[in-house]
């Protein structure tokens, strides 16, 4: 998926799980534009991980092999925290 395109990667961010929306969506509105080019292929490459392991990392039960995509969870988790509860 070509990080520029902000439709389709917003596209692949709705996950039809509650909990992984609000997760992910607030994060991608908020903090996608401002990310190094590196990072935003390190999210996208998130958005191409199985909903049950997205949501196992996200809410810190068990995390990625990747090292990249644990700094990448963490990242996600760190913001939204910082930014508060999000109502959906």
């Amino acid at each position: 998926m070509d990080i520029n395109n902000r439709s389709r990667v917003h596209w692949a961010c709705r996950r039809g799980m509650r909990e992984l929306d609000i997760s992910i969506m607030p994060f991608f509105e908020h903090e996608y534009d401002s990310l190094s080019e590196a990072d935003k292929e390190v999210f996208v490459r998130l958005l191409t991980c199985d909903d049950p392991d997205l949501f196992n990392w996200l809410m810190n039960h068990g995390e990625p092999n990747d090292t990249e995509l644990q700094r990448m969870v963490a990242l996600i988790q760190t913001r939204n925290k910082a930014r508060g509860p999000v109502a959906m």
